[in-house]
């Protein structure tokens, strides 16, 4: 028997904006207040905008042309800004036993009240009635400038956020008055709606419990309770900013979910809205639906967001989860291609090896989803699944065969051998054991080659892996919290990233890459992989704000940057989708900084040096065309990182690796070459 001690998670405060990001906003924000008023003098800050935004590196984001309207930039421009204020970043660490008091804690339940979770309680809507405005309408048109206010609806959605943390701040603080009085200070004049003053109450009834719950945590006493062998009172697990603040308080020895319940009525209606986001988006780009979509499936979905991927899934095949009374999932029905209105989309999934062993329920109900609609009878251009199915259907099997061949057809859900986790091309990234993206596709396949669903458990099938590789489209993964991003661990990219590699290499043709966002799940939406390392990179890695929060934490900080360095190197190791000016950034922000540099030699040398490697690994490898500048002076303080990790090796025996990068493949290792043996004659059949 095993007992969990839960922790508070890490307060999320604003991103906000720095350096060219902030005078980009600026000169908008003095754009949009004097193009009515005084257009020679707007005229006159165009060409001030359109430098500002070379100067944050936004052209290529906003997809900027020759000859595009001046206005359509402008209104790109706030999209991308609303984007980066509307994100929530880490104050540091959370430190056990250590609870947010004053302005952080205003800011921990800020977080937590933010938005809607399906009880009507969103600190962000209730302002936003207050000040008159729909947000609904304030979400869609980002760039428009409210006639009243002359801002823009993209910032007064971020001035929300803010009235949201001095609504709570004052009713922590217990001022005089109710909290309607709180509202209206906080508000002033841009109160014009007093009769959604009703709502608050609700609101503070919330963030007073929030709080009790903070001061009730018991994170150190629970802890030494268990290495003494003591009862330690049970809790439920969640994710606090997704609208479950009974994980208060902390220090509680937390169980799961009822696996039963999974998916919910609430996450299927987000997976509609996140598979139409994603769909509306594909034929725009390409005219066409896609005939294939992989995605991976982590636990997290499951634990974190009741199952909305696992509902996009299903309702991108054309099925939907079916409930009894008590909102236990009891099956699943078709969905008729009348009602569908579209064609049934296959889907390749990637399952994480904890969604396999902790809800084979769920992977069940899913591969049975598929299995009956690939037996539908239908066109095959309206049913994808089944499109598929034949034609890797072996047509020489007959009897029991025949059945066993069809069972083999359609599997759709893969991961790694029984027993077993991980992909492996984390592995091998970070090994620096591979030369060409073949090397990265072979051990993605070799890995999760693995099939998985109703009577399948761990079924070697690497043969029928790289058949559905073939067929793909597109690559997907999406974002549930501020609380976590794609550089927050190395499995993002080894998972969507080696699935982007080897559905490349296997099909030999480009594959896109989309990632969604239902942090606030009443506005999903989809947008290209590219843009989401750009949002996290922007938010968090190069942001002075997040820096500082690190820095607080010394050597496990430093860890932390250089880790996350590492991943973004992961992700332009497998997909290719990180611009050239992030790798200068970063070199420019952690290894050219002085300010930086002392806090890296302080704190941990070797956290800048795996930074510093990195980065010059990317350059060696290709991965990176850097500004001459920047790569001459980065080997310039690489070489003095090195240094100083050497004097403090002083006594030590041993080897040291220094800049080095020996690059070993399968070809150079026999025992690992014969074991990817099933996996070169696949893609060789299938290829060819």
């Amino acid at each position: 028997y095993a007992c969990l001690v839960d922790h508070m998670q890490t307060v999320l405060t604003g991103s906000g904006l720095y350096d060219a990001l902030e005078d980009l906003e600026r000169h908008l924000t003095d754009y949009g207040r004097l193009k009515e008023i005084e257009p020679g003098k707007a005229h006159a800050l165009e060409h001030f905008i359109l430098d500002a935004i070379k100067e944050a590196k936004l052209e290529k984001e906003l997809g900027i042309e020759e000859g595009m309207e001046f206005e359509r930039i402008v209104e790109k421009a706030h999209e991308t800004l609303t984007l980066i204020r509307g994100t929530r970043v880490a104050d540091g660490m959370h430190i056990l036993g250590q609870y947010p008091q004053g302005a952080r804690r205003a800011d921990f339940i800020s977080s937590i009240v933010r938005f809607n979770f399906g009880d009507g309680i969103s600190s962000r809507r209730i302002i936003l009635d207050l000040m008159g405005i729909d947000i609904d309408h304030a979400h869609e048109n980002p760039a428009a400038v409210h006639s009243a206010l002359r801002k823009t609806y993209g910032e007064i959605l971020s001035d929300a956020d803010e009235c949201s943390v001095r609504l709570v701040a004052g009713v922590l603080d217990g001022k005089e008055g109710s909290i309607a009085d709180i509202a209206r200070e906080v508000l002033g004049e841009s109160l014009v709606h007093p009769d959604a003053l009703s709502s608050l109450p609700a609101l503070e009834a919330r963030i007073l419990q929030i709080s009790r719950s903070i001061d009730e945590s018991t994170e150190i006493e629970s802890l030494l309770a268990g290495f003494s062998g003591r009862f330690i009172r049970p809790g439920p697990s969640g994710l606090i900013t997704r609208g479950r603040p009974d994980v208060l308080p902390t220090g509680r020895n937390f169980y799961s979910i009822d696996p039963g319940t999974i998916p919910t009525r609430p996450a299927w209606k987000v997976g509609i809205r996140l598979a139409d986001a994603l769909l509306d988006k594909h034929t725009k780009e390409t005219g066409v639906y896609p005939e294939n979509l992989a995605m991976m499936w982590m636990a997290s979905d499951i634990m974190w967001a009741d199952g909305e991927e696992m509902c996009q899934l299903m309702y991108l095949i054309g099925t939907k989860p079916v409930w009894a009374d008590n909102g236990r999932v009891k099956g699943f029905e078709i969905i008729p291609l009348d009602e569908l209105k579209r064609p049934r989309v296959d889907v390749t999934v990637r399952v994480s090896g904890i969604t396999r062993d902790c809800f084979p329920g769920a992977v069940d109900l899913l591969d049975e989803a598929i299995q009956a609609v690939a037996a539908l009878d239908e066109p095959l251009d309206m049913n994808r699944v089944r499109k598929h199915t034949l034609e890797q259907l072996d047509s020489k099997a007959d009897g029991a065969d025949a059945e066993e061949a069809m069972r083999e057809a359609t599997l759709r859900l893969f991961t790694s051998r029984p027993g077993t986790y991980g992909n492996g091309v984390n592995l091998a990234i970070y090994a620096s054991a591979w030369k060409e993206e073949s090397d990265l596709s072979e051990i993605y396949i070799q890995w999760n080659g693995y099939g998985y669903g109703k009577g399948v458990y761990g079924r070697p099938s690497h043969r029928q892996l790289v058949k559905q590789l073939k067929s793909v489209d597109l690559t997907f993964n999406k974002v549930v919290s501020d609380e976590y991003d794609l550089l927050g661990c190395c499995c993002y990219y080894a998972t969507q990233g080696g699935m982007s590699a080897a559905a490349r290499h296997v099909s030999g043709k480009a594959v896109k890459n989309y990632y969604g966002d239902t942090r606030d799940p009443e506005h999903v939406s989809v947008r290209d992989l590219a843009d989401e390392i750009k949002r996290v990179v922007r938010t968090r890695l190069l942001n002075p704000k997040w820096i500082e929060g690190m820095k607080r934490h010394g050597y496990k900080g430093a860890g932390d940057i250089s880790k996350r360095v590492g991943r973004v190197y992961g992700w332009e190791a497998t997909t290719g989708e990180v611009d050239d000016w992030v790798f200068d950034d970063i070199a420019k922000t952690f290894l050219l900084d002085d300010e930086n540099r002392k806090f890296f030699q302080e704190n941990n040398p070797w956290a800048l040096e795996e930074i510093g490697r990195r980065l010059l690994e990317a350059y060696e490898r290709g991965l990176w065309q850097a500004d001459d500048a920047v790569l001459e002076e980065l080997k310039d303080r690489y070489l003095e990182t090195e240094g100083w990790i050497e004097e403090k090796m002083d006594g030590v025996t041993g080897e040291f690796q220094g800049g080095a990068v020996d690059v070993l493949t399968a070809d150079d290792v026999s025992d690992w070459n014969r074991h990817l043996d099933d996996v070169r004659s696949a893609l060789k059949e299938v290829k060819s």
